[in-house]
């Protein structure tokens, strides 16, 4: 018994050292830029500047290079803002008011209702009161009150600066993400497909909870878009990424156009099979279409994670032409053999199959004209926004 407890122990001290390892690896970046901010503003302000121990300077510099938020811009500035303006309203408040408990209880009060009036960021309300408390609570350098103002300004344009100037390529996140999103929706449309053809409602069902769990990944990615967005108007090094970036946001959009309708498609080929309504002919194609997307979609995620130049446009040549191969088919009178529930299954597949075609590159108005005419009236080759994904 002893000698299990023990191996737990060590495999529990193996796996916490294996894990910390990683993220120190992975932080390595993150933690030289916040050392070179930190030390450098203070050189700054005490050696250009003049200003002795000019702690506010390598404080202001170290929290807005924290490991939240060297990867994104906007929350930097949010950062540095709240850290200046926090020191800045201190000093102007300590000016009014003097030392003192009740005094810094004002200050604190004051702080965070102006900082929650000026923006809604969390973090930026919290370093805006935590450093007016610091500025309240700490006694005034030599150099005067207003001191600690210019610091924190040189630490905020520091860290500001260098996350500017890092050697950081926008694309790298984005395109992870995007990939694996991608693969995550081409994998549950392949479980779709099998479970048509096992004729297999609870994994149809299923296939729906993990096109529900790709949310997350749907968000994240939007998000290090906006990051990278930011990146390439402030750094001038990234502006040469911007045509990249705008075609992964063109993907994005339309991937998240592509996992709402597959989700409404989840559902209803759920419901139809537990009713036992669709003919084995009718699942059968409308499975192998499901496949076929499926792979083209594969393709897409290869083509957003591959690196050369002449490699990505291959794949999303392939996936672009597998797209229009597969799109070309979807006529629901041929596919549903007549059936109504299996037109309508068909019909789902529409635009999801436009939705794939604009994430190529290929425009609106030519994705369209890929699928067969409709008999009897004109489709509405745009799927709505889901009401909601409890239905």
């Amino acid at each position: 018994m002893k000698q299990t407890r023990w191996q737990q122990v060590r495999s529990l001290a193996k796996a916490r050292w294996r894990a910390g390892t990683q993220r120190v690896r992975v932080s390595l970046p993150k933690i030289v830029l916040a050392t070179v901010g930190s030390v450098f503003s203070y050189w700054f302000a005490e050696h250009v500047l003049g200003h002795p121990g000019p702690l506010f300077a390598a404080t202001s510099a170290l929290i807005s290079l924290n490991f939240a938020s060297t990867s994104h811009v906007r929350r930097t500035v949010e950062v540095a803002l709240g850290c200046t303006l926090g020191i800045v309203v201190g000093d102007l408040l300590l000016n009014v008011f003097g030392h003192g408990l009740w005094q810094a209880a004002a200050v604190v009060f004051i702080s965070l209702a102006l900082s929650r009036f000026l923006d809604s960021g969390v973090v930026f309300s919290m370093q805006f009161g935590l450093q007016s408390l610091l500025v309240v609570l700490l006694p005034a350098p030599p150099g005067g009150p207003f001191t600690r103002s210019i610091d924190a300004v040189v630490g905020g344009v520091v860290a500001l600066i260098l996350i500017l100037a890092w050697p950081r390529d926008p694309r790298r996140v984005p395109a992870t993400d995007l990939a694996k999103l991608l693969r995550a929706l081409s994998s549950a449309m392949r479980d779709l497909a099998s479970a048509l053809v096992r004729d297999d409602a609870p994994a149809a069902w299923h296939a729906l909870v993990l096109l529900r769990g790709t949310q997350p990944l749907v968000e994240k990615a939007a998000r290090e878009l906006t990051s990278a967005e930011e990146m390439i108007r402030l750094s001038p090094a990234g502006r040469r990424h911007r045509g990249e970036i705008q075609r992964f946001r063109r993907v994005q959009r339309q991937a998240d156009l592509a996992v709402r309708n597959v989700r409404a498609l989840c559902r209803r080929t759920a419901s139809l099979m537990s009713h036992h309504v669709l003919e084995a002919g009718a699942r059968e194609d409308v499975a192998q279409a499901l496949e076929e997307l499926a792979d083209a979609v594969g393709l897409l995620a290869g083509s957003v994670g591959e690196t050369s130049a002449g490699a990505r446009d291959s794949l999303r040549a392939a996936a672009r032409d597998r797209l229009i191969a597969v799109a070309a088919t979807l006529d629901p009178v041929r596919l549903g053999g007549g059936d109504p529930q299996a037109m309508g299954l068909v019909m789902t597949l529409r635009p999801l199959s436009v939705d794939l075609l604009e994430a190529v590159g290929v425009p609106h108005e030519s994705a369209v004209a890929y699928l067969p005419r409709l008999r009897g009236g004109e489709a509405r080759e745009r799927v709505e926004e889901e009401p909601s994904d409890e239905e």
